[in-house]
């Protein structure tokens, strides 16, 4: 189903909030806010206007969520910034942690028609370059299962599959850290009061922080 165009702000809000939210649970607005860099006072204006449009329900002391159709809207911008990743690290080889805020660019300026086209030209990707789902034309995406960095055991080992959600900085961060989909990550240790969590990459050992290692999912090798 084909909408009018929401203006890029909108769009980012709506994107965001479904980023966040995690089983169906409310986005606080403090969060929202923090995420999109804006003070909590214009995020709180902006959810209003979005209340009022039928894109979110905002429950006071708890956050706000997508409505049905707040969400159709979120899935169509993912959709569109996940095949532009794909296009831009796959087919211009650009850096892989760059890739994110250049999307966020070309996400906006993309209509139905040039998004299923690139979806075509792609062969129909179910991936990200960073690991996430990319929702079909009907908004589909398959759910891949994973446990964060940060609620790993020391001695566990598994497969670095997905950043979730993603950031221009924290991209970059895990770059330095060579830290991407596909590598082998064993916590080799994890430091008391809330500390930083050792791992090894490969075999190279690489200090993580845990407001880090929280947007780190791993597929966790068995027995």
């Amino acid at each position: 189903m084909k909408h009018e165009p929401f203006n890029e702000s909108t769009e980012m809000y709506l994107k965001t909030v479904s980023e966040l939210s995690a089983d169906d649970e409310h986005v606080p607005i403090s969060l929202l806010a923090r995420h999109l860099g804006v003070s909590t006072v214009s995020a709180t204006e902006m959810v209003h206007r979005l209340e009022d449009q039928g894109l979110v329900e905002h429950t006071p002391y708890k956050g706000i969520f997508l409505t049905a159709d707040g969400n159709r809207r979120a899935t169509e911008v993912i959709r569109s910034h996940q095949l532009w990743e794909c296009f831009l690290a796959d087919h211009l080889q650009l850096p892989w942690e760059r890739v994110h805020e250049l999307a966020c660019r070309l996400e906006h300026a993309t209509d139905h028609d040039v998004t299923d086209a690139l979806a075509d030209f792609l062969d129909h990707p179910t991936s990200c370059p960073h690991g996430n789902p990319i929702p079909d034309a009907d908004g589909n995406a398959v759910a891949t299962a994973g446990v964060a960095l940060n609620r790993v055991e020391t001695g566990q080992q598994g497969v670095l599959h997905a950043i979730h959600p993603e950031s221009t900085v924290l991209l970059e961060y895990l770059a330095r850290h060579k830290l991407k989909p596909g590598r082998a990550i064993t916590v080799k240790e994890i430091a008391p009061f809330n500390g930083p969590i050792t791992v090894l990459v490969d075999g190279e050992e690489q200090t993580i922080g845990q407001e880090a290692a929280g947007h780190i999912f791993l597929r966790l090798r068995e027995g």
